[in-house]
């Protein structure tokens, strides 16, 4: 099932972080419908690999105003599913 191509809006992370970002929420997608359990991967997957404390929010109609770490953050679109991805200290 093709779910469209990634269209990033902003990022503020190295092309390693972003092409695992894209992959992982191209994974979730294509295993699950709900946005809360595609958010949780999402979380869970960085958390799992970049370790500190991640965050994701995971839509069609929101709105965020965070403060990251500095070089972990990006927003991005498969499709029509929004992906906001951010790192918080620990």
């Amino acid at each position: 099932m093709s779910l469209g191509k990634p269209t990033i809006k902003l990022v503020f992370m190295d092309d390693d972080m972003r092409d695992y970002a894209i992959n992982e929420a191209t994974k979730a997608l294509e295993t699950s419908n709900s946005e809360k359990l595609v958010a949780s991967y999402m979380k869970m997957s960085f958390e799992k690999k970049y370790k500190s404390v991640w965050h994701c929010i995971v839509g069609r109609n929101f709105g965020a105003y965070v403060t990251h770490e500095v070089g972990r953050y990006i927003y991005f679109y498969i499709g029509q599913k929004g992906f906001l991805i951010w790192s918080t200290p620990s």
